[in-house]
């Protein structure tokens, strides 16, 4: 069974970097898609940043320029960099992988829809 382990989340002050790593265990098919999600407080879970095996990749537009996805296909890791941290950032991260979405799609299907996905963690700027 195809677990994910997410690990990276920290407390920063504005303008800080983090990077979040997820990887897949057990994940033995030959397309995939992953990517990363977040649930602030008191707001609803969003789509952050995906990428497939095919190498394409979407971010949603709060985060454009500033977070960067990318993946160790062999490690089956993805990893999200952070950079220029703002306080809305704060939330709970969480990681997602699917055996048949494209970036483009994961970015637009809830968290629970995708075929796995981790248990979170927690990323917190202050300013």
């Amino acid at each position: 069974e195809v677990q994910l382990v997410e690990s990276g989340g920290d407390s920063v002050h504005t303008g800080g970097s983090l990077r979040l790593s997820c990887t897949a265990s057990e994940y033995t098919y030959s397309h995939y898609v992953m990517g990363w999600f977040r649930q602030a407080p008191g707001k609803g879970r969003e789509a952050v940043a995906t990428i497939d095996s095919d190498g394409d990749i979407e971010y949603a537009d709060t985060v454009k320029g500033r977070f960067t996805i990318s993946v160790d296909s062999p490690k089956m890791t993805v990893y999200l960099q952070m950079n220029s941290l703002k306080p809305e950032d704060t939330a709970m991260y969480y990681c997602a992988a699917d055996q048949a979405l494209t970036a483009l799609q994961s970015l637009g299907v809830p968290l629970y829809d995708h075929n796995w996905y981790g248990q979170g963690t927690q990323v917190t700027v202050s300013s």
